[in-house]
Formats: structure tokens, sequence, C-alpha cells
């Protein structure tokens, strides 16, 4: 079973791989015994962590690999997308801020206001590559999986073709946030902070979280679900 299987299954198990450091939404494509090797972590440990977690009361989203895949391709638009909007401006606001007037102090904030404008930029683009191109074509797939129709024309060869690029460009946004939580401290504002650093680091924070859950439901659920699907229709 991977990584990614089991945070499908049961969102909490989220939290365990993220304080062993193991990534469940990039990577979420390795198998349990596979990060266990990488990390030098003890298999009973973690296995008995893991299912700790599982216990915990459940949230929005969770059950995500019993959708449809349309139904999925919405939630992620609604709710993922909907929040990056409104949040990518204030991020990028707030750390051009603190850049601006605690950099003398703690200069590696240029890099992070840098990062942060790098990150919001290819955020845009791709969720704009998303709506407008590659989940029409998922719902579409979907609608005449229902109707018991033949696949809709495909104007980019198969579906596994934009789907390839989209998980390229999460790998580069997960980089940028790896960074950023290095530069930052996992995001832990220093003694000196003011309320607005403080702010932007929450602000951050926050972001990577929703956008480690974003990523997770698209690599590891949406993604290998359209794939799929996408085979069955062209079956003869």
């Amino acid at each position: 079973m991977t990584v990614g299987d089991l945070v499908s299954q049961h969102f909490r198990t989220a939290d365990v791989f993220e304080r062993h450091g193991i990534d469940f939404c990039y990577n979420g494509k390795k198998t349990l015994e596979k990060v266990c090797a990488d990390k030098s972590i003890n298999w009973d440990e973690l296995v008995a962590e893991l299912e700790k977690a599982s216990q915990v009361t459940e949230r929005a989203g969770c059950h995500a690999d019993a959708w449809d895949p349309g139904f999925l391709a919405d939630y992620i638009v609604q709710v993922h997308h909907r929040y990056l909007y409104k949040n990518l401006p204030l991020v990028v606001e707030f750390t051009a801020r603190i850049s601006r007037v605690h950099s003398i102090r703690h200069p590696e904030l240029k890099i992070v206001e840098k990062q942060v404008g790098l990150l919001a930029a290819d955020l845009l683009e791709h969720m704009e590559k998303e709506e407008r191109i590659l989940f029409p074509y998922v719902k579409s797939l979907d609608l005449a999986s229902r109707q018991h129709k033949a696949a809709p024309g495909m104007p980019f060869g198969s579906i596994q073709i934009p789907i390839g690029v989209m998980e390229n460009e999460h790998d580069y946004a997960g980089s940028l946030l790896d960074s950023l939580r290095e530069l930052t401290g996992d995001f832990t504002p220093p003694e000196d902070a003011c309320v607005t650093y403080r702010a932007a680091f929450e602000k951050l924070k926050e972001l990577d979280e929703d956008l480690r859950w974003h990523v997770h439901l698209e690599n590891n659920i949406l993604f290998p679900k359209t794939i799929l699907l996408e085979k069955q229709l062209l079956q003869p």
C-alpha cells in the first residue's frame, strides 16, 4: 500500500507522515516499506502511530476516494481553488510588507518574498489550466461513463498527457514550499516578530497545509481515477 492510499483512506494519517518528514502528496506513490527504508523509520512504531491516527474523527473530503471524478473536480475548484484565490494575494502582500520592514535583521525574508511571488504566479496559472482544460474533460469523461456513451474527443491524445504536466507543476510548487519551510524554520516567527510578521507566517503555514491536501486529492485520487475511467471508455 502506498502512502497516498493510506491518506486517502483516512486523512489523519497525514499528520503522522508529516511528523516523520514523509511527503504524502508529492511522493504519495511510494510504498510504506519504501519510506520506512528511506527514512530509517521503525516499521512497527510507524504502523502503531498510523493505526492510532485512523481512530480520529474525519474531515470533509476524507472520503474523496469514493467520489465520482467529476464531483471531485468540482469540489477541488470550489474548496481549494477558491481558498487559493482568496489567500494567495494576502500571503504575497504580507510577505512583501515584512520583507521591507524586517529584512535588515532577517535577510532571508527577501528570499521568502521572492519565492512566495513565484509560488503565487505558478499556482494561478496552474489553476487556470485545470479549470479551462483538464477538469472540463474530466467531467465529460465522467458524464459519458454515467450515460454509457463513448469517450469524448481528446484534443491532447490522452488525458495522461495533461495530467503529467499538472503533476510536474505540483512538484515545482512543492519544491518552493519545501524551501519556504526551511527558510522560515517550519513557519516559526522569531521572538522579535511583529503582528504582521506572525500573521504572514501563520498564513504561509495554513496555505502549505491546504495545498498538501489539495495536491493529494489530485495526484493520489482524481488523476488515477480519471486515467482508469478513460481507459475503460476506450475499450472496444
